[in-house]
């Protein structure tokens, strides 16, 4: 009887790790046959009805979706999910936050260690390198070993920096520790797109990328005000021990409270991880029901749950990150164009933030803490683009799949492999990002006519919602086109813009010395604008690079796992040969 429940008990393992194998790799589960008279009409012509349907005010398809038989897409709460949202946002905000509080220390570092303006700005270089770095150690590794010991191992190394930095005298320690602490800092954002990944399916992804994206545009908004309140009235150093103490309370309540959401270690998060990667609330949970349950269904709970932890551990292959994994994502088709015009804004949108020091200096004679103030508007804009516009990309997102046909399940999540994503995230960027870059080439000509403070700042405001809104939305499509490795593919999109951002923002000053403001920024202008048909080849040939991507992808994942059975049948076989010829070794085989 004991044996029979214990095979019964296997059984359901199985059964409910094969599900949890579905929601760890949904796009590659084949939906099965339908038995209702919809499976003997072509696809065209349910389209077609489903088109008149939608036209003639059908109800949300939503609505009408089907039953579906396979697991949700994620086991978290909705309000579990905002809170998750919230930290990976909050650790969003301090990466950006770290380079951008610096600027207001520049001068009195330069004076305390004695060195020269060529060195001082040669930390600002270090950082945004290593910021392009870092993160693809951290993305690759979050992907493989699950977020949490990723973002706890960055912040361990990020806190320790910056106790260092408030600690040092000299210039070889400060160029070394900000690197630790670009290293850090840095692996957050890719970190946190890869948890809005995790918990999200792609109707509803749209507004928690937004907030998360809120988070890293304020940073660079915001620090400079906090960074010039502390240099003026605490000193340089303050800087450093405001960091550790800000890290420090993220670091404690993420480990204490924040679950792990990796669909390779966790599945759709209802299977419990192992016991040094849960949170003390999951820990505490578990040992609960252990204590409540009697012994033979305590030992069944615990068996069921070592065989989920394998099955999601036999996916996985823990190794050293490897960075070349971002390179290989750089170099699809549709990523490529969607990266490069992606860090052009972006490189567009930090030339402004830049060059406001050199600017309004010159211009409205500010010093730090008012020129820190002047970054209020730019922040205000980011926020708001940042939530409205995450709400709009779902809005569009039910639009197009109304329009199509396509039924949105957010439970389980969205096969995209026959739906436009590309349409979907594209369409609102065309007039977004054109009003933009206008007020763009607007606001270098109100810097060159030294207009009223106002005009400046009232553009501001306004580039922040537009061009800021621009690149959530193209950050968003990096994950929509990447699923299976979202950390990953944001490493791949901060490498590429860091670089192209780095390159960007070094030759500004030069540019405006010799071009003049309104010049500058009306070759900014210009370039984003001329180059903007690289999002209409991503929207015309982009689904069809992206089904070459699947495909290509699917017959190795099928390659690998002949491969995998072929190893398992061939020592199998060897182990059969070894059982023969044993006994005759042994001299006991007789004929």
């Amino acid at each position: 009887m004991a044996q029979e429940n214990q095979l019964g008990a296997i059984e359901k393992a199985e059964e409910r790790g094969a599900s949890i194998q579905g929601a760890v790799l949904p796009d590659s589960a084949e939906s099965a046959p339908s038995s209702t008279p919809d499976a003997s009409r072509s696809p065209s012509s349910l389209n077609s009805e489903r088109s008149q349907e939608a036209e003639n005010g059908a109800p949300d398809l939503e609505q009408l979706a089907a039953v579906s038989t396979g697991p949700v897409y994620s086991a978290f709460g909705k309000w579990k999910k905002r809170y998750i949202v919230i930290m990976v946002t909050f650790a969003a905000f301090i990466s950006p936050t770290s380079a951008n509080i610096y600027f207001p220390a520049l001068i009195p570092l330069q004076q305390d260690l004695n060195v020269s303006t060529k060195l001082i700005n040669l930390t600002l270089t270090s950082y945004m390198i290593f910021q392009g770095l870092a993160p693809t150690v951290f993305g690759d590794l979050a992907d493989m070993a699950g977020r949490r010991p990723s973002y706890i191992l960055a912040f361990v190394v990020y806190v320790g920096a910056n106790i260092g930095l408030a600690l040092q005298d000299s210039y070889a320690a400060l160029f070394i520790l900000r690197c630790l602490q670009s290293t850090g800092s840095s692996g957050a954002i890719a970190l946190g797109y890869g948890v809005v990944a995790d918990i999200s399916t792609s109707s509803e992804r749209g507004k928690y990328m937004g907030i998360v994206g809120a988070g890293t545009m304020l940073g660079p908004a915001f620090s400079p005000v906090i960074g010039g309140i502390l240099t003026q009235f605490l000193g340089w150093r303050s800087i450093f021990w405001f960091l550790v103490i800000l890290a420090g309370i993220f670091l404690v309540l993420f480990t204490l409270t924040v679950p792990e959401t990796g669909r390779n270690v966790v599945g759709n998060g209802s299977v419990p991880p192992q016991g040094w990667n849960m949170t003390i609330l999951e820990w505490y949970k578990f040992r609960k029901e252990a204590r409540s349950a009697n012994g033979l269904s305590r030992t069944t709970t615990a068996e069921n749950r070592r065989r989920e932890q394998e099955l999601l551990a036999s996916h996985r292959t823990l190794r050293f990150p490897n960075p070349l994994k971002t390179v290989h994502i750089i170099m699809e088709k549709d990523m490529a164009v969607v990266l490069f015009y992606n860090a052009l804004i972006y490189t567009a949108f930090y030339d402004i933030i830049a060059s406001i020091p050199q600017l309004f200096a010159e211009i409205y004679h500010f010093n730090d803490l008012q020129i820190g103030l002047c970054y209020l508007p730019f922040g205000v804009g980011c926020a708001v683009a940042s939530f409205v516009n995450g709400k709009l990309l779902d809005r569009n997102y039910k639009r197009v799949a109304r329009q199509i046909g396509f039924t949105i399940d957010r439970k389980r999540g969205d096969d995209l492999r026959n739906f436009p994503i590309e349409r979907a995230r594209l369409e609102l960027i065309w007039p977004i990002l054109t009003f933009g870059l206008l007020l763009i080439l607007c606001y270098g000509w109100v810097l060159e006519k030294n207009a009223n403070l106002a005009a400046p700042l009232i553009l501001q405001f306004f580039i922040g919602m537009s061009v800021n809104g621009s690149f959530n939305i193209l950050s968003t499509l990096v994950v929509d086109l990447y699923p299976q490795s979202p950390s990953t593919a944001t490493a791949a999109n901060n490498l590429v813009r860091c670089l192209i951002g780095a390159g960007g923002t070094g030759i500004i000053s030069i540019m405006i010395d010799h071009m003049g403001r309104g010049w500058c920024f009306t070759f900014i202008s210009l370039v984003c604008l001329v180059t903007m048909p690289m999002l209409w080849v991503e929207l015309k040939w982009g689904p069809g690079w992206r089904e070459e991507r699947r495909v290509r992808m699917e017959k190795a994942a099928e390659e690998k796992k002949r491969l995998e059975e072929q190893k398992v049948e061939d020592s199998g076989s060897s182990g059969v040969d070894n059982t023969q010829f044993e006994p005759a070794e042994n001299g006991k085989e007789k004929e």
